[in-house]
């Protein structure tokens, strides 16, 4: 999936950053009433969670694609181009559109306060209803109960993904806490979908669907290939129970009275893409392995995956990643807002060894802030001053290296690669 070339928002967007994130929903629903409400010109199905929530974005969208449907998905963040926010069918805006629709926005964005973020969901609220869609898919942003994509009114389905813990200084100290607010998005009139989560988290999902009066419905994990499942575009075991929250959600919505078929789904499923996710892709020739994991949880799915492929390698013959082999290399970077000493426990082997790297115009972690909060980390870890030496760094012959620990890092390092071959998957 080739991504779309970037685009200079930063004029259009200055006017707003210094609000940062400041969450809430009475802002932009002033300004989008101003604006003639074009949140009510199309239905909607929104997607929460902590992690996953791309990964069953993309897979509905694709279904309701392969379904026919005129159909649009609104995500975040991106990877390289402010564009990959917003799809329209199988085409990105294009920027000289998204320039347009932002400063169309702009003058009520200021009169009301606006984030960044809030600007930019009204202008995506305001192209989707001017492309005259039938459906469109919302990825929550942060949190869910006071998200912008909140403010739509007329969410027809939502769904889950796992929820842990992550943004805690915007959503609480808990799973608890954290799951009432991604709950917050839950009303009377939708069907809710969830893949498993910790008997916590079920908890607050249960008891706020109740309290609002929404159904609310388990998918298990969608069975494996070799037990005769259908085949997922997105790489990664993982990715069978996101899968099976978008089949749950495609199905409400056919009992709704959608037009999806059967073959709708299976084909939607087989043809989802979305860069980034337990990516391979090759640098001067040396393949490489692109993971968004930025939290403990998704640090924890991605350690998962290495190790069984890691396996499938032994069982192959080919050189093993674990002790005696010389340890796996990673390349991270990590936002001194994540819990970057868990992320550490997470991902790195016994005997692996990590470089840092700092993000542009981002607060980050650094070697000695990381090596004092895991001392026995020392020698393990070692600074380098740009992504590309850290590709270098990555280079020397050993098991599969790893880029993980921050999509801004997969941003940065993107146009670096070879180019994509689209036969490549894991």
């Amino acid at each position: 999936m080739r991504l779309p070339e970037p685009v200079d928002l930063d004029p259009i967007l200055a006017a707003c950053a210094g609000r940062g994130i400041d969450l809430g929903l009475d802002r932009l629903q002033a300004a989008l009433a101003a604006g003639g409400h074009p949140e009510r010109r199309f239905p909607a199905v929104q997607v929460a969670g902590t992690n996953g929530k791309g990964s069953i974005a993309t897979f509905l969208h694709a279904i309701l694609e392969a379904a026919g449907l005129r159909t649009g998905i609104y995500r975040s963040p991106h990877l390289q181009s402010w564009c990959e926010r917003i799809q329209l069918g199988q085409q990105w805006v294009d920027g000289k559109t998204l320039q347009d629709d932002l400063r169309r926005w702009l003058p009520l964005a200021t009169q009301h306060s606006l984030t960044v973020f809030e600007l930019f969901t009204a202008a995506a609220m305001d192209r989707f209803a001017r492309t005259e869609l039938d459906l469109v898919v919302l990825e929550v942003g942060l949190g869910g109960r006071l998200d912008a994509t909140t403010a739509h009114p007329d969410r027809r389905v939502v769904g889950f993904g796992p929820i842990g813990l992550d943004h805690q200084d915007f959503l609480g100290s808990t799973l608890a806490e954290i799951a009432a607010e991604k709950a917050g998005v839950l009303t009377a009139s939708q069907v809710a979908i969830s893949g498993p989560q910790a008997p916590a988290v079920a908890e607050v999902l249960e008891r706020q669907a109740e309290r609002c009066g929404c159904v609310l419905r388990w998918a298990s994990p969608l069975p494996s290939e070799a037990e005769g499942g259908l085949p997922l575009g997105l790489p990664g075991t993982f990715q069978r129970s996101n899968g099976a929250v978008a089949v749950a959600m495609a199905e409400s919505l056919i009992a709704q009275g959608w037009p999806i078929s059967e073959q709708a789904i299976a084909l939607g499923l087989q043809q989802a893409r979305w860069p980034g996710r337990l990516e391979l892709r090759r640098w001067q020739g040396r393949e490489v392995l692109l993971d968004g994991a930025h939290n403990p949880p998704g640090a924890e799915a991605l350690r998962r995956e290495l190790d069984r492929l890691d396996q499938r390698d032994q069982l192959k013959g080919l050189p093993p990643a674990g002790p005696g082999s010389g340890g796996r290399r990673w390349l991270l970077a990590m936002q001194r807002t994540k819990d970057a000493p868990a992320l550490l426990d997470a991902l790195l082997g016994p005997e692996d060894r990590a470089a840092i790297v700092a993000l542009a115009d981002l607060p980050c972690w650094s070697v000695d802030a990381l090596l004092a909060a895991r001392p026995e980390l020392a020698g393990r870890l070692q600074a380098v001053t740009h992504p590309q030496e850290g590709l270098r760094w990555l280079s020397p012959p050993g098991p599969l290296p790893v880029v993980a620990g921050s999509l801004h890092l997969l941003g940065d390092i993107w146009p670096l690669l070879d180019p994509p071959d689209p036969g490549t998957h894991m």
